[in-house]
């Protein structure tokens, strides 16, 4: 594990710090949250700036458009972006931090040609179809049927079924969707299937579902009898469940980074703010400010054991350290705006308030981290995985099947994915 930069690693970022003051300042301002097509333009105009630099896609393959650059690099490229108060991914999340890490692992040659160079210019947007209303935190429940018709070259797939809190959906292009192929009563983990789904198919009708802060960036998916060419399938059928768990260690691994750099630097203003209005006064919100600064620190340190895991395995993909990361920082950012309201006060409950000084809305934010414990994957499902996946623990008596299920109810969009509007961050699902 590195904890400190190379020469050739303190020059990316020199570079790259370089980079982001020259460009920065040359941005118009974000649009508002609720003006989805221009908020699409937006994200795709910052990503299309960055694949001109060399800055998309940092760790993707150089033969698809990216710089294959190590996993560190990119790491470093999140944490000084965050730190320049760069766009954030947005509209691009799911393209961008898992469906196409997923199709450069798991993708045919012509599905990687066709998609990837396109996701890292910004061209193509991407939501994931992957949770159910139906299916609750156990993904390995999913209903939504895929029966094959066709023979030959013509071969496709007719599609039923819901799906529930796809971000972005309303100005995606493509869908990674799970789809049940195997017999209905068949062993649940079997039978699902990893389908390409282009979003203007007939038959794909969305939504929009209403967050407790008022975005929509969220919808009801629903299916009605859309044919999907066999050729658009990730994997083998039926191979679904694997290259699913691929996705999420993808997401779970780096799918926070810009989180935890964004909550440090949080904790940093909150214990300002503490001083300045006598909070700091009381010893039990010091004591709260140097434990979550030790969490948020040690959680650093597993970001980067993490990325350095990627880095000298066989196939980049994140380990098992990417659910002990997610467990713990979706509580910490709990716990940080539970402080922050302790701390502020009054203005810890506003959202458009006039009397609220602070730049970032803390009531919607308290409210979105509430997702954090269900985003990407719920505590209790994450506490399942390391359990039993890296502890090796005996299953739930009671829930054997869902206790291996790494999906959720509620998404990694449900953490928002609105950070284009410089109020909230996270995850897309």
């Amino acid at each position: 594990m590195q904890l400190r930069d190379t020469p050739d690693q303190r020059r990316f970022r020199e570079e790259l710090r370089a980079w982001l003051r020259a460009t920065l300042p040359t941005l118009d301002p974000q649009p508002s949250q609720d003006d989805w097509p221009a908020r699409r333009a937006y994200d795709s105009h910052w990503q299309a700036l960055l694949h001109r630099a060399g800055y998309a896609g940092l760790n993707w393959p150089a033969a698809y458009g990216g710089r294959g650059a190590t996993p560190t690099e990119h790491l470093i490229f999140l944490e000084e972006s965050e730190l320049a108060g760069a766009p954030y991914v947005g509209v691009n999340f799911v393209g961008l931090l898992h469906a196409g890490p997923t199709l450069i692992a798991e993708a045919s040659p012509e599905q990687r040609e066709r998609h990837i160079p396109a996701i890292l210019r910004g061209d193509e947007i991407w939501c994931q179809g992957f949770s159910e209303p139906d299916a609750g935190s156990d993904l390995a429940a999913l209903r939504t049927r895929a029966v094959r018709e066709g023979a030959g070259a013509g071969d496709h797939y007719v599609v039923n079924g819901r799906k529930i809190w796809t971000s972005h959906a309303e100005v995606a292009d493509y869908c990674e969707l799970l789809v049940r192929t195997g017999p209905p009563d068949g062993p649940k983990h079997q039978g699902i299937t990893w389908l390409i789904m282009p979003m203007d198919t007939p038959g794909v009708s969305l939504r929009p579902l209403m967050t407790a802060g008022g975005s929509t960036e969220f919808s009801e998916m629903i299916l009605e009898d859309v044919r999907i060419p066999v050729a658009n399938r990730v994997g083998e059928e039926g191979d679904g469940w694997r290259i699913a768990m691929v996705t999420f260690a993808f997401e779970r691994g780096t799918g926070f980074v810009s989180e935890v750099v964004w909550a440090r630097r949080r904790l940093v203003e909150i214990a300002a703010l503490a001083r300045e209005n006598a909070a700091w006064e009381d010893s039990g919100t010091r004591r709260r400010i140097a434990g979550l600064a030790a969490e948020f620190d040690a959680l650093w340190a597993l970001v980067k054991r993490n990325v350095s895991e990627a880095e000298h395995s066989a196939d980049g993909i994140p380990g098992p350290g990417s659910s002990v990361f997610k467990l713990r920082f979706s509580e910490a950012r709990q716990h940080l705006d539970d402080l922050h309201a302790a701390v502020r006060g009054r203005d810890a409950l506003a959202f458009d308030d006039e009397l609220c000084t602070y730049d970032g809305e803390p009531g919607y934010e308290r409210l979105r981290s509430l997702a954090y414990t269900i985003a990407a994957g719920t505590s209790q499902v994450q506490r399942n995985i390391i359990g039993e996946r890296i502890l090796g623990l005996p299953k739930e008596p009671s829930a054997a099947s869902a206790a291996g299920s790494a999906g959720s109810a509620g998404s990694a969009g449900s953490a928002g994915t609105t950070r284009s509007t410089g109020t909230t961050k996270g995850g897309a699902r």
